[in-house]
């Protein structure tokens, strides 16, 4: 039986749009079976709209940066409902707390713009213009009780060119993500990566 994923996002959308065409193109077997996003009428919602997925908005609560604890429950309860087996983050911009954590155990991805460790939290491109760096990059990798710190499944760099705004890098970084987190994905369903707190096994 396919594995059934959760999407959680808070913005445009793009990285879940690739994720569902990947499962509908056969490329990444799997069934999208439940947008969850924390900006309501955020883009996301539409592209899982046109893609027949259903996607609910559910709202944070108060904090800037984390779901409240009873709104965290409402994520959970969701997600359970729908059978949900595994966890993508797509743009989500809250932090995930323990009980998101204990709920799906291993079975929470994010995708982050830049060759992580490197350049952890908000505003990773422009971080790495600031910095200097000419590679960069995105990660994808397991949720874990820190900002960006879970096990690495993949990683893919990008150039950094004179020109470059945060932006523009971002642009670029993006069309490496929509190639790699459902090819991340699907060597975790099929076993080609395995995880074990921070030791990732490729075979």
């Amino acid at each position: 039986m396919a594995a059934k994923l959760g999407i959680l996002g808070s913005g445009a959308g793009s990285n879940m749009a690739a994720i569902v065409d990947a499962c509908q193109s056969g490329l990444l077997v799997a069934e999208p079976v439940l947008v969850l996003c924390d900006v309501e009428n955020a883009g996301i919602l539409e592209l899982a709209k046109e893609r027949q997925i259903t996607g609910r908005f559910i709202p944070p609560g108060p904090f800037k940066s984390k779901l409240s604890d009873d709104m965290e429950r409402r994520y959970i309860e969701a997600l359970q409902e729908a059978d949900v087996n595994w966890v993508l983050l797509a743009g989500f911009m809250r932090i995930i707390k323990s009980e998101f954590l204990r709920a799906f155990p291993e079975r929470i991805v994010n995708i982050h713009p830049s060759l992580l460790p490197s350049f952890p939290g908000l505003n990773a491109p422009a971080q790495a213009i600031s910095y200097g760096v000419q590679v960069t990059g995105t990660t994808v990798h397991m949720v874990d009780q820190g900002i960006d710190t879970g096990a690495i499944i993949a990683q893919e760099p990008v150039s950094i060119t004179p020109e470059d705004t945060p932006e523009s890098l971002h642009e670029r970084i993006k069309t490496t993500e929509h190639r790699l987190y459902p090819q991340a994905i699907s060597d975790l369903l099929t076993g080609k990566i395995k995880v074990c707190g921070r030791q990732v096994i490729r075979n």
